[in-house]
């Protein structure tokens, strides 16, 4: 027999935790594979990135086409800042390479057509933030709740766990709309 010692980097956009309560992910894989999780936040998120992430994709499309653009226009940045990214980075280093590849000049610029503009697509980063701080609160107690198997409160209840008072894991719960009767019906797994 052979001796293996490995490591498993694993990458998905599901909530796990949910699927264990479930039933439709195994608890025991869950932690195994959630050693030291990383959450990376969508690209609508972090709007910040976008300047670096469009000069490192200009670069490198541009040495692949052989060109060479001198500046960015101000007008394209704010409009890919703007932008809520639904593709997330591979459609904005899709559209930055269609850019280089059509462009002709020197100054790297982009027609705010080819980006999918639907109603309400365009968040603020107040909103992006808002709905990032939520959905992270709701997947912390998630997490608690399926490992209390659905306890609230006591020692071993996700109240404790989270160092929230019970009444107000309570009102974030409902505020949440998280089902925590389906963490107990999950107990015998």
């Amino acid at each position: 027999s052979i001796s293996v010692d490995v490591r498993v980097l694993a990458a998905t956009h599901r909530d796990l935790n949910t699927l264990v309560a479930e039933g439709k992910f195994r608890q025991d894989l869950l932690y195994r594979l959630n050693v030291v999780p990383l959450k990376v936040p969508s690209l609508r998120e972090r709007a910040a990135d976008i300047p670096l992430l469009v000069e490192y994709f200009i670069d490198r499309f541009g040495k692949k086409a052989g060109k060479k653009f001198r500046r960015i226009d101000k007008r394209t940045l704010k409009l890919f800042q703007a932008y809520s990214w639904p593709g997330n980075i591979r459609e904005l280093q899709n559209v930055i390479e269609r850019a280089v590849i059509l462009s002709d000049g020197d100054t790297f610029s982009v027609d705010d057509t080819w980006l999918r503009q639907e109603p309400h697509q365009v968040a603020s980063p107040m909103v992006a933030l808002n709905g990032a701080l939520l959905r992270q609160e709701k997947e912390m107690i998630e997490a608690a709740l399926a490992e209390s198997r659905g306890r609230v409160s006591g020692p071993g209840g996700a109240a404790t766990k989270l160092g929230l008072p019970r009444p107000t894991l309570d009102a974030k719960i409902r505020r949440l709309g998280i089902n925590k009767y389906r963490f107990k019906l999950h107990q015998s797994s």
